[in-house]
């Protein structure tokens, strides 16, 4: 049988919810990618995956630093309405950009709240400082190919 083991391609039915059980993303699409430090999951599912076998499952408590990190106050800003993408709502994310040293980098913010023609505006990840449970089920597992390798991730014409 085979196991999850550098450069194979695995495919998971996963769920993902906080620690209090609220379901957070019922994994509608399954997570397909590359196993073997390739970030195509966070680094605590990847260990526990790690030799299993089809149909297999594994669950893993993730703390903020070990998924989408701690809240960043500093990814807050306030923004003239004026300056901003019309309509806008509440609960909309927009795109915009911060500087990385000397390159800007683009970024998404998600509009919390709207007052006296400014917005505020959130970078952070909608799960940062969330701690949350991951339950993934091995569904399938097959040997990347050559340029699959190359590239660091699942290929789409070659997925399952």
């Amino acid at each position: 049988m085979i196991s999850i083991e550098k450069n194979r391609i695995v495919t998971l039915s996963y769920t993902l919810s906080d620690p209090d059980g609220n379901m957070l993303d019922n994994g509608n699409e399954p997570i397909i990618y590359l196993h073997g430090g390739y970030d195509g999951v966070f680094i605590p599912i990847e260990e526990a995956l790690e030799g299993k076998s089809v149909g297999d499952t594994v669950t893993v408590k993730l703390q903020p630093n070990d998924a989408f990190g701690e809240y960043d106050f500093d990814l807050l800003q306030i923004e003239e309405l004026e300056n901003l993408p019309q309509p806008l709502k509440v609960g909309m994310m927009i795109e915009g950009e911060t500087e990385e040293g000397l390159e800007e980098a683009a970024v998404f913010y998600t509009v919390t709240e709207i007052a006296d023609g400014k917005a505020v505006l959130d970078g952070n990840h909608p799960l940062s400082g969330t701690a949350l449970v991951f339950i993934g089920t091995v569904t399938a597992i097959r040997a990347a190919t050559a340029e699959e390798i190359t590239a660091g991730e699942p290929q789409p014409d070659k997925l399952m």
